[in-house]
């Protein structure tokens, strides 16, 4: 597969923990040989660098700024810069896809809207939603959550994981049948040296704009992954045991009892 594409990434200009700029992340992807890069700051539901007390016109606009400084930079140097963002609902966060800035300044209910909502509203806008991460665990929180019924596919190769946590994705989305992706949630891009330290989706041909990785998505296109198989091969015997719930119609937790490293 030819044309490699970044699916998950922050910016300084508008996530809190991020460090690069989106030029700055233009660039380094360039040089390392991907196509395009998909801008996903974190929303509103997440570590956002933009006040919540704006207006939301103002909210949305200053939300931008990231994507925008990089689309600027990938227009000069040649890169794709495609739109989206990662919203979240306390420990499971979703990457949304396939919308613009004009859809989110008439559409200030999906800041808060719920996980079922936020799924029917991207699907009515043209999108798609894929969970970012599904098996993340860390200090900060409490429940590893399955958003089955709340997106198109999983993120199941996340470079911020540990290899484990992409193991247990790995095969939860197979068992499931569920569209896989890829991406490096890279916040920082002078730190990348090589293309073989970031994640990413391989596609057979290049996308002329977001909504042909949407149609990827949306009609189980092929979708190739940018990892290493080993990725997926965590020892099921070292690993820890990771305790997952899901989140049922209702948006409340009820106990999987699975596990899906073997």
């Amino acid at each position: 597969m030819a044309y490699l594409y970044e699916t998950h990434m922050h910016t300084c200009l508008s996530s809190a923990c991020g460090k690069s700029t989106g030029k700055e992340h233009a660039r380094r992807y360039a040089d390392l040989g991907f196509a395009g890069i998909i801008i996903t700051d974190h929303f509103f539901g997440g570590n956002c660098a933009v006040p919540r007390s704006l207006p939301w016109q103002e909210k949305v606009k200053q939300f931008c700024r990231g994507y925008e400084d990089a689309r600027e930079e990938g227009e000069k140097i040649g890169l794709d810069v495609f739109f989206g963002w990662e919203q979240g609902y306390g420990d499971d966060e979703y990457l949304v896809y396939g919308l613009d800035k004009a859809w989110l300044l008439t559409h200030p209910e999906i800041e808060k809207c719920s996980r079922a909502r936020q799924l029917e509203l991207v699907h009515e806008g043209g999108g798609a939603v894929i969970q970012a991460h599904p098996f993340r665990m860390r200090d900060y929180m409490r429940y590893i959550r399955l958003g089955l019924r709340f997106c198109d596919g999983a993120e199941v190769a996340n470079a911020g994981n540990q290899q484990v946590n992409d193991t247990y994705a790995y095969h939860y989305a197979q068992e499931f049948h569920l569209v896989m992706t890829a991406g490096s949630d890279n916040h920082d891009s002078s730190r990348i040296n090589r293309q073989e330290e970031l994640f990413g989706v391989a596609l057979n041909e290049k996308l002329s704009d977001i909504s042909d990785y949407v149609a990827l998505i949306r009609n189980r296109g092929e979708i190739g992954l940018h990892v290493d198989p080993s990725r997926f091969e965590a020892d099921p015997v070292a690993s820890p045991v990771l305790t997952s719930y899901w989140i049922n119609a209702q948006e409340e937790l009820e106990a999987t009892g699975r596990t899906w490293i073997r």
